[in-house]
């Protein structure tokens, strides 16, 4: 099979020129409002768990214009455009804004549906401990699940139930501590295009196998994707403490991006290279 060699990256198509206008816009105020307004900005676009009172539908499509930090942004708009120009060439402005939206929208059902179940078993196993409150229940709750690890206080807290399980004021703490982990937990967000772009970074794979996308990196894309795809995989399923990142995310904009080239390929081959 002859290979082929993207070359120099191509002028910013229409669409990725203007994502990363809008996405560059939006992340310099969220830097610069107050803190009361850019809670509020958090409040309202921000993607919220199902469970939160805090959650609404628009959401699903305003968190991928947001970011947590500079190079957040960066990463994203960078692989947008290293795997995205060559797509948005091929499909045309409209085929491939749609695409990249569905693939955003598909990425955070599935980290909603994967921050549901893990919301309810949490629940479950905090219910029990209010109802029990013992210093194992506590001690398998702060293994089992990501309570904040890396602060100081939450293992300092884990350490005195340890030393002293029969100390109900130690206990009592604990109890109040998970009453706030929880609410925090049904309330935290979730910012950032990255599943979309790792829709697009799975359809540049699955369509031009054999290219090699980056400048003298004589790396052929289907082998990019596919470390991409098994590291996010592999991080998904660990729990470790202190990472924020949306791995099942990425994986559902990989998800809906098969899919939806599945269905096209059925519906139209002229669109595949």
């Amino acid at each position: 099979m002859k290979y082929q060699r993207y070359g120099r990256f191509s002028v910013l198509p229409t669409v990725i020129q203007s994502l990363m206008l809008i996405n560059a816009i939006v992340f310099i105020l969220e830097i610069t409002l107050p803190n009361n307004l850019y809670q509020g900005m958090m409040d309202l676009f921000a993607l919220h768990i199902w469970g939160s009172e805090q959650f609404r539908p628009h959401q699903l499509v305003t968190h991928l214009f947001m970011h947590g930090s500079w190079m957040h942004l960066v990463i994203n708009m960078l692989t947008l455009w290293i795997f995205g120009s060559k797509l948005e060439k091929n499909w045309g402005a409209k085929r491939f804004f749609n695409f990249y939206m569905i693939c955003g929208i598909g990425a955070a059902l599935c980290h909603l549906g994967v921050l549901t179940f893990e919301n309810m078993h949490l629940t479950k196993d905090i219910d029990a401990f209010m109802d029990n409150p013992t210093s194992q229940a506590f001690l398998e709750i702060h293994k089992n699940y990501d309570l904040n690890a890396g602060s100081y206080l939450v293992n300092d807290l884990a350490s005195e139930v340890s030393l002293h399980p029969n100390d109900s004021s130690i206990l009592e703490a604990a109890k109040i501590f998970l009453q706030n982990f929880i609410t925090e937990y049904r309330n935290q967000v979730t910012l950032g295009a990255s599943g979309a772009v790792y829709g697009i970074c799975f359809a540049f794979g699955y369509l031009f196998p054999n290219t090699f996308p980056l400048n003298n990196i004589h790396i052929r894309a289907k082998f990019i994707v596919g470390t991409l795809i098994i590291f996010e995989v592999l991080a998904g399923f660990r729990n470790v403490a202190g990472d924020n990142v949306a791995h099942f995310a990425h994986l559902g904009g990989v998800l809906f991006s098969y899919i939806l080239l599945k269905i096209w390929a059925r519906t139209n081959r002229r669109d595949f290279y």
